[in-house]
């Protein structure tokens, strides 16, 4: 499979991505309603669980938890699982690298641009390019975002917020997935 060149591999991807795309599409409206809203109601319930987790444990901006529960929830637990992973490891190296560029070069714009490139660079570079725009959005948190204190303490109370709406996420969409195993039977279990 290596020596498949880079661009068919790419075609490829883009052709699997506008079948899926497609079948999305042709799906009736009443099941797009309900998809939505069963995905409506799984963003809600994560987001206000992740914001009122951060409020009671007085974080500085608990609306970043709601946001993470948001982007990571998806339609299955397991789509849930895998982008809540590749949230934690993005925050993480995104994390990393905006205290090294902040630390080498402190409000420059030149330096957080190339310190976002670098972040996703790294990403797919360890093969996990999923990662590389959710460390991207980390090192803009962290080098752009207007805080007060140490940049190295605004990156671990961001990857703390961050984590209570992942958990929030995880959590709702786990309970989702039983309550519509209960309901609907199996067939849940044998799409994933």
């Amino acid at each position: 499979m290596s020596d498949q060149p880079i661009l068919e591999r790419r075609r490829e991807l883009g052709q699997f991505h506008r079948r899926l795309q497609d079948v999305y599409q042709r799906l009736p409206w009443s099941h797009r309603l309900v998809n939505g809203l069963s995905m409506a109601l799984q963003a809600l319930a994560g987001a206000s669980l992740g914001y009122g987790l951060g409020l009671l444990l007085h974080t500085q901006q608990a609306f970043w938890g709601a946001l993470t529960a948001i982007a990571v929830t998806q339609q299955t637990y397991l789509d849930t699982r895998k982008s809540s992973r590749d949230q934690v490891i993005g925050a993480a190296i995104g994390g990393v690298i905006a205290m090294i560029g902040s630390y080498l070069a402190q409000d420059n714009y030149l330096a957080y641009a190339l310190t976002m490139a670098a972040a996703i660079v790294l990403c797919w570079c360890f093969n996990i390019g999923n990662a590389g725009k959710l460390s991207a959005t980390t090192v803009t948190i962290v080098m752009l975002v207007p805080h007060t204190g140490a940049f190295w303490t605004i990156a671990l109370t961001r990857l703390g917020e961050v984590t209570l709406g992942i958990a929030s996420a995880l959590l709702v969409t786990g309970l989702a997935h039983k309550l519509e195993t209960h309901w609907f039977g199996d067939s849940q279990d044998a799409a994933n």
